[in-house]
């Protein structure tokens, strides 16, 4: 990732760091190990919100969005809401094994086989519904080819797909399944994909 790309990724997410801080404290306590605990049982069905943070590049310029959402998760599909910061909904997005749909304000259906292309046409970034699936409850496929669970005291993996992934802070780091709340996600640029860094802050969970 370039020099200017991640001062420019620093700059645009001071809010979503002031919010971090103000509502879970991403720094832990001097002193304090991190918990060995990991995540527990992966479940199919899992309903979320928070805020996403990506920074990206269109024409060669450097671009960013923050925005709150929701993720609702079943077996067979994913339904993900993008909102404004005054609550106005930006896209709607569905997502099933054979087809992606994405509805923006001017609320005209644009399909494609994939999410990944879908997003990068309309959106201009690439969300990475595959890998979040996993990443919301705290897994993630290591660049071996093995499942990995994170814990506080081992929060960061090199996926297959070529993401550095750090799970920065938790819900609660004391619990014996701990759940994440702040996750950053880098990927650099290749021949077939746009440099592009995201950070979530999820929203304790009722």
């Amino acid at each position: 990732m370039t020099a200017r790309f991640r001062l420019r990724f620093r700059l645009h997410c001071l809010p979503l760091l002031a919010l971090c801080a103000a509502l879970a404290g991403c720094a832990t306590t001097g002193g304090t190990p991190p918990s060995s605990a990991t995540v527990g049982a992966y479940r199919d069905t899992i309903t979320l919100a928070g805020r996403i943070a990506v920074n990206y590049q269109k024409n060669g310029n450097a671009e960013s969005i923050t925005a709150p959402f929701t993720w609702n998760q079943s077996a067979a599909r994913v339904d993900v809401s993008l909102s404004s910061p005054t609550g106005q909904t930006m896209a709607r997005i569905s997502i099933t094994p054979t087809a992606a749909t994405l509805i923006q304000t001017d609320g005209v259906p644009r399909s494609a086989a994939d999410i990944n292309s879908l997003t990068r046409q309309t959106l201009g970034w690439s969300l990475p519904v595959a890998g979040l699936r996993d990443w919301l409850q705290g897994y993630a496929t290591g660049a071996d080819g093995k499942r990995f669970a994170a814990s506080p005291a081992a929060n960061e993996v090199f996926t297959n797909d070529g993401w550095r992934l750090r799970f920065v802070s938790w819900q609660d780091p004391q619990s014996p399944h701990p759940q994440p709340r702040r996750i950053d996600a880098e990927r650099a640029a290749t021949a077939t994909t746009d440099e592009l860094a995201i950070r979530i802050v999820l929203e304790p969970q009722a």
